[in-house]
C-alpha cells in the first residue's frame, strides 16, 4: 500500500487547537530542493508567516534537503491540513518565483515542489514534545550532512537562545 497519497494520509486526521503535531512534508520525487540555503529559507519564511497570522506556534523545525520536519502547536481556527497546505503552497510559490528570477528558461512548465499530503503525529505530554524537538533537529547529523548541529543553518527550536 502506498502511504504517500494525500487522501489516505488525511483519513481520520483530527486537528485540535492547542495540540502539538510533528509534521513531515517531502519534496516531489525527493528532489534536494532545499540543499540551497536560500530555497530552504523560503520554507522558513512560510512557517513564520503562518505563525504571525496566528495559525500555528512553531516549537521546532528542520528543513532538510528533500523534506521538512515541523513541530507545531495549532493556535488558530484553521485545521492542521489547511495550515500545512498553506505553508507548502506559499513556499512553492516563493520558490518558483525565486527560480524564475535565476533561470533564463521561462518556457519550462513548473514541476511540483512538494509531494501530495504529509505525515503527522500528535505529540502528548511536554517531555514527548522536547524529545520530538531533539530528534528532529538532529536529523542533519544523523543524515551525515554535518557532524555538529551548529554547522547546519536550517533548523531552530524555541528552547534555544
Amino acid at each position: 500500500m502506498d502511504c504517500h497519497h494525500g487522501s489516505r494520509l488525511r483519513k481520520g486526521r483530527i486537528s485540535l487547537e492547542g495540540h502539538v503535531y510533528l509534521v513531515t512534508a517531502v519534496t516531489h520525487l525527493r528532489r534536494p530542493l532545499f540543499a540551497d540555503f536560500t530555497a530552504g529559507r523560503l520554507v522558513v519564511h512560510a512557517m513564520k508567516y503562518h505563525a504571525d497570522q496566528g495559525d500555528a506556534l512553531t516549537l521546532a523545525f528542520c528543513v532538510m534537503p528533500n523534506h521538512l520536519h515541523w513541530l507545531l502547536a495549532l493556535s488558530g481556527d484553521k485545521g492542521l491540513s489547511k495550515v500545512v497546505q498553506s505553508v507548502k503552497g506559499y513556499s512553492a510559490y516563493r520558490l518558483r518565483s525565486h527560480n524564475s528570477d535565476c533561470s533564463e528558461d521561462t518556457t519550462k512548465e513548473a514541476e511540483p515542489i512538494w509531494q501530495q499530503g504529509f505525515h503527522d503525529h500528535a505529540i502528548r505530554g511536554e517531555e514527548h514534545v522536547v524529545e520530538a524537538a531533539r530528534y528532529l533537529v538532529m536529523n542533519p547529523v544523523r543524515a551525515g550532512i554535518v557532524s555538529n548541529i551548529w554547522q547546519y543553518p536550517l533548523w531552530d527550536a524555541m528552547w534555544i537562545e
